[in-house]
């Protein structure tokens, strides 16, 4: 019987982003490929770690055990591991009890191409060529950061933090700011307040956690969802006529006016954090999971 995963979330996820596969990467990059493919055989049997989405993995996977009867998400392995050294990696999901059955092994070569055909809703890896080709085709992907050395997620609920603009809403607001500068920027959004922004690459997403959370009861959701803008007032106005529009209620917002964003991710006990600014995640990565969004690029 066919297996539907369009009414599912679908996170596609590296091997590397789910475990901590840093010593073979170094291996593969300066010993080469059949270097690390031995390594690889040699230690078939030797469970890896988690990297830096793995807890956040283990927590999504959970949900299922929450909705009897129905499956809310399912994770596919995307690799760009042989399906021959590719087999650590599933005894380490056996080794861990995640319940992950699919996988994509292509050999070295590119995975972007396969994510629509895993109907994927959100790619993490660490691979800035995989996930700047998954936002080029219009999915929510987003390169991780080394694990937290000090990591303060929330043990009680799944807690994601987004970065607002070129984020959640689409970068036009935030390319006036770079171009024109802060007078700008706020002039216009005074100007725009009552009209929705555009989505940005991770606004489908947002539409989904919000829809998932709805199969909870309020009160006892396991899925807490926060913004963390740089944006402050005026300029906050838009952002809550722009939630109103897309029909979204996130559980907390904070419009920091500049203010550093990682006090505020790891009170918040952020399992993961988006955002598209480097500078925001150079403090965030150490105390939260943390994943960089690039902008689109325009391909030929």
């Amino acid at each position: 019987m066919p297996f539907d995963l369009t009414d599912k979330l679908v996170i596609g996820i590296s091997s590397r982003a789910l475990f901590d596969l840093e010593t073979e990467n170094a291996i593969y990059e300066q010993q080469g490929v059949e270097r690390y493919r031995q390594w690889q055989l040699e230690h078939e049997d030797a469970p890896l770690g988690f990297g830096t989405a793995g807890p956040l993995v283990k927590a999504l996977l959970g949900l299922n055990a929450l909705s009897p009867g129905r499956q809310l998400v399912e994770v596919v392995l995307m690799s760009r591991n042989s399906p021959d050294t590719g087999l650590r990696v599933f005894n380490s999901i056996e080794h861990h009890g995640l319940p992950i059955t699919r996988a994509a092994f292509s050999g070295g070569k590119p995975i972007a191409s396969y994510l629509h055909a895993f109907k994927v809703d959100l790619f993490l890896s660490r691979s800035e060529e995989d996930v700047q080709a998954g936002i080029n085709a219009g999915i929510a992907a987003a390169r991780l950061y080394a694990p937290p050395a000090n990591p303060c997620h929330a043990q009680d609920q799944i807690r994601i933090a987004f970065d607002g603009d070129a984020v959640l809403f689409s970068h036009e607001s935030e390319a006036i700011y770079k171009a024109q500068g802060l007078a700008a920027f706020e002039a216009h959004e005074r100007a725009h307040r009552l009209e929705a922004m555009q989505e940005g690459p991770f606004a489908r997403l947002l539409k989904l956690l919000a829809a998932l959370q709805k199969q909870f009861p309020a009160e006892r959701c396991p899925v807490r969802i926060a913004i963390v803008t740089a944006r402050s007032s005026p300029a906050h106005a838009r952002v809550v006529h722009t939630l109103r529009n897309w029909d979204v209620s996130v559980d907390e917002a904070f419009f920091l006016g500049g203010v550093s964003k990682h006090e505020v991710l790891a009170a918040f006990g952020a399992h993961i954090f988006f955002d598209d600014q480097t500078v925001h995640l150079d403090t965030a990565a150490p105390l939260v999971a943390s994943g960089h969004v690039p902008w689109r690029q325009n391909t030929p």
